[in-house]
């Protein structure tokens, strides 16, 4: 049996910065074992059981990969990558964060397609891909994230069709698919998902058209946002 603890976490954010590049070594001289790892810059340790939740590290300009140890903070509820120059495949081992609710890796440069892991967290209410350059085509998997309420998969090289299952995210809010490579029609079993306010489809291969009475299949939707449903 494994023991995992606040050194386990602290191993995990040790090779973290290991095996990245941080130009303006911002996290040098404050991850260090001289001082606990819930007060490094980006860390967050929950009051009770004081392991690591939180880490954001967003807008950092670090350059690496994802390195699969993080798989080993196994009390992580939000993981914040966005905006810095990851790149490469994202680790399956974070596919073992079974607690996290928040997924931020938007604005980076991970490749691959999208994991079909993300099924098993079904824990998350964000999801946030975009702006990378995924390929492949939406998992069926995500429709096991049930209580999803935003995904973002919007600006990547996404392909093929959108899968009907994705209906099953009864809680889903926001689902920006645009600016990416999509092609088929808008399947029809999309309108069941009643708890949507905004909907962004545009600039992908779709065809077909639109039902006529689009407010009464998203009665929650935003006036604003009809301007989001679109296709090109």
């Amino acid at each position: 049996m494994i023991v995992r603890n606040l050194t386990t976490d602290q191993h995990a954010l040790l090779e973290f910065k290991h095996q990245i590049i941080d130009p303006h070594n911002i996290l040098a001289n404050n991850w260090t074992i001289n001082t606990s790892v819930c007060n490094w810059v980006g860390v967050s340790c929950a009051s009770k059981h004081r392991r690591v939740n939180t880490l954001n590290l967003t807008n950092m300009n670090f350059t690496g990969t994802v390195p699969p140890q993080l798989g080993n903070l196994s009390f992580l509820v939000s993981l914040d990558l966005s905006h810095n120059n990851f790149h490469g495949h994202l680790p399956r081992e974070l596919g073992q964060l079974s607690r996290l609710k928040l997924i931020e890796l938007s604005s980076n440069f991970l490749s691959g397609e999208i994991p079909s892991w993300f099924g098993r967290l079904n824990k998350v209410l964000y999801l946030s891909l975009q702006n990378n350059n995924l390929t492949g085509t939406i998992p069926q998997s995500l429709a096991k994230m049930s209580n999803l309420q935003i995904l973002d998969l919007k600006y990547n090289l996404v392909q093929g069709h959108i899968p009907p299952e994705i209906s099953d995210l009864r809680n889903l809010k926001i689902l920006r698919l645009a600016f990416n490579q999509l092609s088929g029609s808008v399947p029809s079993a999309i309108y069941n998902i009643s708890s949507l306010h905004m909907i962004s489809l545009a600039f992908n291969s779709l065809s077909g058209s639109l039902p006529e009475d689009m407010c009464r299949h998203f009665p929650n939707l935003e006036v604003r946002s009809l301007l989001k449903l679109e296709i090109f």
